[in-house]
């Protein structure tokens, strides 16, 4: 018998018409950790560029400059650049960069921009405010558009702060996160009252002491942190002398412990403003005692390597994040460290810092001295060298115990 087979009329569900494929993408993207991975970099190898501004720097301000440097859409830090592509004022039709930076003269901001244009000389303007600039700029941008019969320029549209990239909405993030902006009376915050996990790049000018500008003269580098000696208190997980269930299984494998500690630590905390100084570190959840927190990590120097690293890092007017683990060796988390540096002092804390000894290399742990509800803000005692009169750093902890001093 001979059997035959007959392909159906018509469409069929399983046959393959056509190799286009139906299908939605998602994209997920976070803006705030872009911006954040750019600015961690020390080397500054990326920018990121929107639209016509390429951003360079963030610079920072001191606590003595909050009550002048701002308006109320926009804040000015010492130090901040960046080029705004726009017309030339000398070629119609054509444009050139425009170097836009930001200075400090006799307490006042001083506004600088420098024209760089191919095979042209370099032109200045300098101005104690943006617009004062662009007016002039955009003036002679329309004259020169005019005597070429081109489309006019509307001039009342361009303002300074929007040409200096101030009003560009992740430089704004970024501003709004420096510490102690929160002192700018008259700007009104658009971002900065939310937390900045993914944001702990912004350069604290007190140093990890947050408290007073002036902190070159120290003769004995107060900014430098130390450990608290093996306190009581983390001795006694390793002994067995506590009841609660998370003791004992801290005491049973501190290896596990800060394995855990590696992958958990994002869940413990999180990174916003602080009513002490600056930015500082909250729990997240609750935290019970003798919990590792988190690691204060960094660059691990010589002596030697960090009073150099100190020097320039001064000469740069740049806070300063450094901890002491031994008299030899000091953790630099300046440019490369995590969010641990920005945990504030207090002279009544809720952690310690101990150095602990994971597989022959000292680790720098902040471990909670009792229990810390969530939304709690972490802080430590800095253990700062005493010092004199002179150079003494105030304390605004607001601790019922506040010894008035952190030296």
């Amino acid at each position: 018998m001979l059997c035959t087979q007959h392909k159906l009329k018509g469409p069929s569900d399983d046959e393959l018409s056509t190799f286009a494929v139906l299908r939605r993408v998602y994209i997920e993207r976070d803006e705030v950790k872009q911006i954040a991975s750019i600015l961690q970099r020390g080397d500054r190898i990326h920018l990121f560029r929107v639209g016509g501004l390429i951003f360079h720097a963030i610079g920072q301000l001191l606590p003595s400059q909050m009550a002048n440097f701002h308006s109320p859409t926009a804040i000015f830090p010492v130090g901040y650049e960046a080029t705004r592509i726009y017309w030339s004022t000398r070629v119609p039709n054509k444009r050139c960069r425009y170097r836009c930076r930001i200075s400090e003269d006799d307490g006042r901001p001083l506004f600088e921009v420098r024209v760089l244009e191919h095979g042209m000389e370099d032109l200045q303007y300098r101005e104690t405010a943006p617009e004062r600039i662009w007016d002039q700029v955009v003036q002679q941008v329309a004259k020169l558009r005019d005597e070429s019969s081109m489309l006019k320029l509307f001039t009342e549209h361009v303002k300074g702060e929007e040409m200096y990239g101030l009003t560009v909405h992740a430089v704004m993030r970024i501003t709004e996160s420096l510490p102690g902006v929160e002192n700018c009376q008259n700007y009104q915050f658009r971002y900065g009252r939310h937390p900045l996990m993914e944001l702990p790049l912004m350069i604290n000018p007190t140093g990890c002491a947050r408290s007073e500008p002036k902190v070159s003269s120290h003769c004995k580098r107060p900014h430098t942190l130390n450990s608290t000696s093996v306190s009581k208190a983390y001795q006694s997980t390793f002994t067995g002398e506590l009841n609660t269930p998370y003791s004992k299984q801290f005491v049973h494998s501190k290896s596990s412990q800060y394995r855990r500690l590696k992958t958990e630590w994002k869940n413990n905390v999180y990174l916003a403003r602080s009513r002490i100084q600056g930015l500082g570190l909250y729990a997240a959840k609750d935290l019970e005692k003798h919990t590792m927190v988190i690691e204060y990590i960094g660059t691990v120097i010589r002596n030697e390597v960090a009073n150099r690293r100190e020097k320039i890092y001064e000469s740069q007017n740049r806070g300063i994040y450094m901890f002491r683990i031994n008299n030899e060796q000091v953790i630099d988390a300046t440019l490369t460290g995590g969010p641990a540096r920005y945990v504030n002092h207090s002279c009544a804390p809720n952690c310690v810092a101990e150095v602990v000894t994971f597989d022959k290399e000292d680790k720098i742990i902040i471990i909670s001295s009792r229990r810390i509800p969530k939304g709690e803000e972490l802080t430590y005692d800095y253990q700062f060298d005493f010092e004199d009169d002179q150079h003494k750093i105030p304390c605004h902890c607001g601790a019922w115990n506040c010894r008035k001093w952190m030296n």
